[in-house]
C-alpha cells in the first residue's frame, strides 16, 4: 500500500521525523494514521490491498470517507465487502470509498452510492458562489437512506463543494 507515511513508520507505531513533522503541523490527521494501520494489518489477509494508494480519511457524522488512487475502489470492495466491513467494526463508523482525480459526476455517485442520482446541476449565485444541485431518485422508499448533511460535509472537505441535495420519485 502506498501512503503519506514510511511502511516501517505504520508497521512499527514509531514515527520517523519527516512522518512525525507532517502529523505534527495537520498534513496528516489521526483518522488517517489510524486507518493507515489498520489497512496494513489487513494487506496479509487480503493482499489486492497491497497495490491500492491511500490518500486521506476524512470523518463527519458517524461516516468516514476514505480517499484512495484511481481505480482502487473495486480493491476495496472486494472479498464480498468483507474489507469495508472490517474498518467499519473497528472505527464504528459507516464507510464511503471515494477516488481522487475523478470528474465530479463520479465522485458524486460513489459519495451518494446507492442512491441514484437523477441529475447533477451547478447553480450560480448572485455573489459569484456557485453550489452543485443533486438530485436523488428516492424509490419507493419515502425517507432517504442518505445522511445528507454527512455527506455535504465531506464533499466541502474533499473537493471543496457546496452541495443542496434535493429528492425525486
Amino acid at each position: 500500500m502506498k501512503t503519506q507515511l514510511c511502511n516501517f513508520c505504520l508497521k512499527s507505531g514509531i514515527l520517523c521525523s519527516k512522518c512525525d513533522s507532517k502529523v505534527k503541523s495537520g498534513e496528516i490527521s489521526d483518522a488517517y494514521l489510524k486507518i493507515a494501520k489498520q489497512i496494513l494489518s489487513l494487506e496479509e489477509k487480503y493482499p489486492p490491498l497491497q497495490s491500492i494508494t491511500f490518500h486521506d480519511a476524512v470523518e463527519a457524522n458517524g461516516i468516514l470517507a476514505l480517499i484512495v488512487g484511481r481505480g482502487d475502489i473495486s480493491r476495496f470492495l472486494g472479498y464480498g465487502g468483507k474489507i469495508v466491513r472490517a474498518i467499519g467494526q473497528e472505527t464504528g463508523k459507516r464507510i464511503r470509498i471515494l477516488e481522487k482525480g475523478v470528474d465530479d459526476r463520479k465522485f458524486l455517485e460513489d459519495l451518494f452510492a446507492p442512491s441514484d442520482i437523477m441529475t447533477i446541476n451547478t447553480i450560480w449565485l448572485p455573489d459569484g458562489t456557485t453550489e452543485t444541485r443533486v438530485i436523488l431518485r428516492t424509490g419507493w422508499r419515502r425517507t432517504p437512506q442518505v445522511n445528507v448533511k454527512a455527506m455535504k460535509e465531506i464533499a466541502k472537505k474533499v473537493r471543496n463543494v457546496v452541495l443542496r441535495v434535493e429528492f425525486s420519485r
